[in-house]
């Protein structure tokens, strides 16, 4: 059995698709959809409120 699976590091090695997770932005309670597998004691951001906290950091 080959490796199967690409650690969120660009996503799809061989070309295949994308595996992403549903998860609730911790901001604005949107559903959005992210590549990694949320866990319950880490808060998930929509793009957009990632977005803003990543801009407000620096």
């Amino acid at each position: 059995m080959g490796y199967q699976g690409g650690g969120g590091f660009g996503g799809g090695f061989g070309g295949g698709p994308r595996e992403v997770h549903k998860a609730v932005c911790a901001d604005c309670k949107k559903e959005c959809e992210v590549p990694f597998k949320p866990r319950n004691d880490r808060p998930v951001y929509c793009r957009d409120c990632f977005s803003k906290r990543k801009d407000q950091s620096r």
